[in-house]
């Protein structure tokens, strides 16, 4: 009998230790998509935040954009704020990956007891798991991009505003206290929570399909394709979430002293951005974004699965 109660407690404790190690290796590879995001989208992301923040007129466009920056403050400016990003981002995609895959394991094991093929979810299923994954993120996405924007919009003025990301913050808190640094925090909600069901709902479908259509197995698909994939999920999170992100960004840039802000709140911004420039003023910014949306969620996927099978 204590030989039952020994193996059954062996067994328990091995299932345990086997569960903190796969998440470890899902936070740990969703950390190399993170540092692998920011490296190659930092240049169109802060090309995107001075379109959607500027005042109408300052930019006709993404060119005119980047034609100005390298102009008036080099090549080093579209990598403004990019140590924030590259500690934050990191840490963003690591609890995004990790949830998500956390999710699937938790509705896998759900179909699984029911009787239902536990090797793929349905659509709700890796939708709900995704948007999970983003709520989780928004949390600590929220501040850092409010940090990387300020930084991202600061121009070479002297003094300049802002000496660093912990200046930010600080001027941030003595402006409107903890609040102030999470400005933003409800549209980034809706961005995060809806985008993310997008963007995984989109990547696995493809992922699944192409097991299923050529009988291989997920560490068997090429690297080409698993880009293509990556780029596609890319794609399709801001195709139905970029309005989220304008409203953010402009909130993100408004004065930090709260009587001087244009906007009050997330409706009020939508509010006055339509009145302002209709529906197009929800999209400022998008072309950038989208040239950038392939290559950034490329290599994001790419990086997340080479560390996935390099850690079985």
């Amino acid at each position: 009998m204590e030989d039952v109660e020994s193996q059954i407690i062996e067994a328990v404790e091995q299932h345990d230790s086997d569960s903190r190690l796969r998440v470890l290796k899902d936070v740990a590879a969703g950390t190399c998509g993170g540092i692998a995001q920011v490296l190659v989208g930092q240049p169109f992301d802060t090309t995107k935040v001075r379109l959607q923040s500027a005042p109408p007129g300052t930019y006709s466009g993404a060119l005119d954009v980047v034609t100005k920056l390298l102009k008036s403050e080099g090549p080093l400016a579209f990598y403004k704020g990019t140590l924030t990003p590259l500690v934050g981002v990191g840490a963003c995609v690591s609890i995004q990956f990790g949830v998500f895959e956390g999710m699937k394991r938790l509705f896998g094991a759900h179909n699984k007891s029911n009787g239902i093929s536990s090797d793929s979810l349905t659509y709700p299923q890796y939708y709900i798991s995704g948007s999970a994954a983003g709520l989780a993120n928004s949390m600590l996405a929220s501040p850092i991009e409010h940090v990387r924007i300020r930084l991202q919009t600061q121009t070479n003025t002297v003094p300049r505003q802002f000496s660093g990301p912990l200046d930010v913050i600080r001027q941030l808190r003595q402006a409107s206290g903890v609040a102030g640094v999470f400005r933003g925090i409800t549209p980034t909600l809706l961005r995060e929570g809806h985008g993310m069901g997008i963007y995984f709902l989109t990547y696995e479908y493809l992922v699944n399909k192409d097991m299923r259509d050529n009988g291989i197995k997920r560490t068997e698909i090429p690297g080409w394709r698993l880009c293509i994939y990556g780029g596609c999920a890319g794609y399709s999170v801001w195709m139905t979430a970029y309005p989220f992100d304008v409203v953010k960004s402009k909130m993100q840039t408004d004065a930090l002293d709260p009587a001087k802000r244009q906007f009050s709140s997330t409706i009020d911004c939508f509010r006055k951005t339509y009145l302002a420039s209709g529906v197009k003023g929800f999209f400022r910014g998008f072309v950038p974004t989208i040239l950038r949306a392939a290559p950034v969620n490329a290599s994001t996927f790419y990086a997340f699965e080479l560390a996935m099978r390099a850690m079985g």
